[in-house]
């Protein structure tokens, strides 16, 4: 944990107040009306928020790490973080995240981030298909924004993850914790009745795992 977090939580924050913004002070989106034809041939328009942080060599704007530990007794657990996101006023859970930089490859921006953000070494698994996942476009209807999610290991056993350091920036106040992978399903749901807000790649993740656990369960059922 960086020393910041010994003294500052992310609970602490809370936001002061909304307003308007003027186009010309925003920095990270700008809002654009499209017109665009409908199936049927009439002209029709929509509103959408647009991303000026994507850099020029790729098409991804950022990544999301599924980090697994796997710790000495073979208990796998995912890595998570608790942090304030003044859109919603209250913290969220969510896997390390960030920005591709610029002539940056979608790998090492996740190794890089994870680093950043939790102070873990991690790798990715040479033999898992879904190490670099597709394309996800995080709200097709308001906004342009993608996420890449990239599935990395963290060996427990390996030294320099025994007492990770986050290196992070100025304005960043991030918890890392970790949630054991075969009761995440529940431990999210606790967590959203204590008043967090559960970010949808998590969410989606442990949604998933509960509903392969189902059809397996049921495909092992099938006659050969």
């Amino acid at each position: 944990m960086a020393d910041k977090m010994s003294t500052y939580s992310p609970l602490d924050a809370k936001v002061l107040k909304v307003e308007p913004m003027k186009p010309e002070e925003a920095k990270w989106v700008r809002l654009n009306k499209i017109t665009y034809k409908d199936p049927t041939g009439g002209e029709r328009q929509w509103e959408m928020a647009e991303r000026q942080t994507r850099r020029t060599h790729t098409d991804t704007d950022g990544v999301g790490v599924i980090a697994i530990l796997n710790d000495t007794n073979g208990q796998p657990s995912l890595l998570l973080q608790k942090q304030f996101r003044p859109p919603l006023d209250k913290v969220t859970i969510e896997v390390p995240s960030g920005l591709v930089d610029e002539g940056e490859d979608i790998s090492t921006a996740a190794l890089r981030e994870l680093k950043e953000e939790t102070g873990y070494i991690a790798t990715i698994p040479g033999d898992a298909k879904t190490a670099e996942g597709f394309i996800m476009w995080n709200d097709p209807g308001f906004c342009n924004t993608n996420t890449k999610m990239i599935f990395v290991e963290v060996d427990m056993s390996d030294p320099r993850n025994q007492n990770p350091k986050p290196e992070l920036e100025e304005n960043e106040y991030i918890e890392t914790f970790t949630l054991p992978l075969d009761d995440l399903w529940d431990r999210l749901a606790k967590l959203d009745k204590e008043g967090f807000g559960i970010d949808a790649r998590v969410a989606t993740l442990a949604q998933g795992m509960e509903m392969a656990k189902k059809w397996r369960s049921v495909l092992d059922k099938k006659p050969a």
